[in-house]
């Protein structure tokens, strides 16, 4: 089961960075023809979601192109909530492999939903946080 970080989604939307654009987009058209090997993590749902509201408060998005481009991505993948559960495992990677707050929560959420493959930019490229693997798409 794959996984994209919030980093990919934020690359496929803004045209700052042409070349990680396309390779952002194509990564997702890629998995999107591959249902159901892949989720959307509530986390990285919302935190998407910050990406775009931080673009309208830049005046760079309207309110209802942050509505539609957020309900594109949902559309994508399924979403996969996370139960109390990842507090504990997050302690536990947090403490193991001094990852970031964040990315310690994230993880969890991935060993909750089944994720074997997390795609970002932000982790070392083919880390294994016990059984997660790391895969950046820009290396």
């Amino acid at each position: 089961m794959n996984a994209i970080d919030t980093n990919i989604f934020a690359y496929a939307f803004d045209p700052a960075d042409p070349g990680k654009q396309a390779k952002a987009r194509q990564l997702l058209f890629d998995l999107v023809a591959k249902p159901p090997e892949s989720v959307l993590l509530w986390q990285v749902a919302v935190e998407f979601l910050a990406f775009l509201r931080k673009a309208e408060g830049r005046g760079r998005l309207t309110a209802e192109e942050v509505k539609t481009r957020f309900q594109e991505v949902l559309q994508l993948f399924s979403v996969q909530l996370p139960t109390v559960r990842i507090f504990e495992r997050g302690f536990n990677l947090y403490e193991r492999y001094s990852l970031s707050h964040w990315d310690s929560l994230l993880i969890a959420a991935c060993h909750e939903a089944g994720v074997t493959r997390l795609y970002s930019e932000d982790m070392q490229h083919g880390a294994d946080y016990d059984g997660v693997t790391i895969v950046n798409p820009f290396t």
